[in-house]
């Protein structure tokens, strides 16, 4: 369990490298739904990827100073109960850290179906459950709406990762020296 929290220099670099990518698509690189104030974020398959290569601190930090730091500049201040939601999922998906084999230049079946497990139970954590909750009782929103939001957050926020963070995976472990691949000649 130790292993998970560690923080590295490389660590550090990569949650400032990765709070500033995911602020970026965060604002820019998203496709609205018809429930308001959701949209496909593109910005949680880079949190899921790096959260999956640093670990949950990195994975957490990177989509909790991202996601504040868009809100501030696009709305002048943070929506909270989403922000730490935010930070919530991508903590969740550091689990994948040290259970797949994707810095080995494997991300096989198992490999794949153990991230978006993790992923999906983090999703469904954040949005289903944190996210709607804390808006209750931060800002007294109309459990309704907020539940709502919450499904069709989980819901496209799943697909998000399971395809672009699946897809960046995949092509960053092919990017990596399988072990026991190399032989003494």
């Amino acid at each position: 369990m130790k292993k998970y929290f560690e923080i590295s220099t490389k660590t550090i670099v990569a949650i400032g490298l990765g709070a500033a990518i995911f602020t970026l698509l965060f604002m820019f690189v998203k496709v609205p739904s018809p429930v308001p104030e959701t949209s496909f974020q593109t910005a949680y398959g880079i949190s899921a990827f790096f959260a999956t290569l640093f670990g949950p601190i990195a994975g957490g930090l990177i989509a909790f100073i991202g996601h504040a730091l868009s809100d501030s500049i696009q709305y002048g201040s943070p929506w909270w109960s989403w922000v730490i939601a935010s930070g919530m999922a991508s903590f969740i998906f550091g689990f994948a850290f040290k259970r797949t084999k994707v810095e080995d230049g494997e991300f096989k079946t198992k490999d794949i179906i153990t991230f978006n497990v993790i992923q999906l139970l983090g999703n469904v954590i954040a949005w289903v459950i944190v996210a709607p909750s804390l808006d209750i009782l931060i800002y007294a929103e109309p459990a309704n709406l907020v539940f709502t939001q919450g499904v069709i957050a989980a819901l496209l926020n799943t697909i998000s990762v399971g395809v672009i963070g699946t897809l960046l995976l995949i092509a960053y472990s092919a990017t990596r020296t399988a072990k026991g691949s190399l032989s003494k000649k």
